[in-house]
C-alpha cells in the first residue's frame, strides 16, 4: 500500500489540462487540489485580479502555488479569442460565475459545446438549478444548513472548502465519464449549499445535537477546562471511556449520566495539561490539551 510520501507517484489527473476562471476561495482551492493530483493548471484572471489577492495575499499565494496565472479581459474580443484558443487544448473548464454572467460572456454550456465538443465544465454555483442566480456566501450556506448555531462566526469556511473538494471530485468524475463516453465532454454543477448540507448531515441525524453522543451528551466526548487550559476528550469507545474513568477514579461508567460528566469535569479541573498528556500516553486515552 502506498505511503503518504508516495502521493506524488500517484497522479490521477496527470496529462489533464484544467483551465480556471473561478475566483475567491472555492475555485482556486479546487484548482490547487487538481494540481496536486497531477493536472496542468492555468488560471485566467480579470484585469482587476482575484479579490483574494487583495484581502489576503498569503492565502492567495498558497492557493496558487505552482499554477500558471495570466490576466485576460473576457469582455473584449481579443480576450475571447485568446480564451477559446486555450480552451481548444483544455480538458476541463472550472467556473464560479452565475449562469447569467456566463451567458453574457458567451460561456454557457450550449455555446461551449458548440465550439469545444470534447471540453468538460465544472461550474461552481451557490445553489443548484433555478437558485443559482441567488447571491450568497459561505456564511449564508452554513446558516441555511443549520450550522450557524449562535452569533459567532464559524471557525473556518466550511461550505467553500467543502465545495472545493466536491469540485475537484467533479473534475475526476468528468474525466472518468469522458473516458467512457466517446461523445465528448460533460457539464457538472457543484453547489456550495449542497456541500454545506453534506457537512451538516451528522447534525441532521442528531449525532452532533446537544443530546447526541458526539454533541455533548457523552461525558467522554467533550471539551473541558483543566487547571491551566482546556482538554478535548474523545474517549468515545467503551474501552477508552473505561480507562478515562479509571484514571479519574470514577466508579460509574454510564457516560450519558450527568453525574459522570460532573465528576469527570471536577477531576479534569484539578489536572494540568502536562499531567493529562502523560495520562493519555500511559493509558492510551485519546485526548488533546489546549491552551486557553
Amino acid at each position: 500500500m502506498p505511503s503518504p510520501a508516495d502521493d506524488q507517484a500517484f497522479a490521477p489527473l496527470e496529462g489533464v489540462r484544467v483551465l480556471s476562471l473561478a475566483l475567491n476561495l472555492p475555485g482556486p482551492a479546487a484548482l490547487l487540489r487538481c494540481r496536486r493530483m497531477g493536472a496542468t493548471c492555468l488560471k485566467l484572471e480579470p484585469p482587476g485580479g482575484d479579490p483574494m489577492g487583495l484581502y489576503n495575499r498569503p492565502a492567495y499565494a498558497a492557493l496558487h502555488e505552482g499554477i500558471e496565472i495570466r490576466t485576460l479581459d473576457l469582455k473584449t474580443e481579443a480576450g475571447q479569442q485568446l480564451l477559446h484558443t486555450e480552451l481548444a487544448s483544455t480538458d476541463v473548464l472550472l467556473t464560479s460565475f452565475r449562469p447569467s454572467a456566463l451567458a453574457k460572456l458567451k460561456l454557457d454550456w450550449a455555446t461551449l459545446q458548440a465550439h469545444h465538443p470534447s471540453l468538460s465544465q465544472v461550474a461552481i454555483v451557490g445553489a443548484p438549478g433555478e437558485r443559482a442566480e441567488e447571491p450568497g456566501h459561505d456564511l449564508t450556506y452554513l446558516a441555511e444548513s443549520g450550522l450557524v448555531t449562535g452569533t459567532e462566526l464559524p471557525p473556518t469556511l466550511y461550505a467553500d472548502m467543502g465545495g472545493a473538494l466536491l469540485a475537484s471530485e467533479a473534475v475526476l468524475k468528468a474525466m472518468l465519464l469522458r473516458s467512457r463516453n466517446a461523445a465528448g465532454g460533460v457539464y457538472l454543477e457543484v453547489a456550495l449549499n449542497a456541500s454545506a448540507d453534506w457537512l451538516a448531515l451528522p447534525r441532521t441525524w442528531g449525532l452532533t445535537q446537544p443530546c447526541g453522543t458526539v454533541g455533548g451528551a457523552h461525558a467522554g466526548y467533550r471539551v473541558y477546562p483543566c487547571a491551566d487550559g482546556r482538554v478535548a476528550v474523545a474517549a468515545l469507545e467503551p474501552h477508552f471511556a473505561d480507562r478515562l474513568c479509571e484514571a479519574a477514579q470514577i466508579a460509574s461508567r454510564d457516560m450519558l449520566a450527568p453525574a459522570t460528566r460532573e465528576a469527570l469535569a471536577a477531576w479534569l479541573l484539578t489536572r494540568t495539561r502536562a499531567e493529562l498528556d502523560a495520562m493519555s500516553r500511559e493509558r492510551d486515552v485519546p485526548l488533546l490539551t489546549l491552551a486557553d
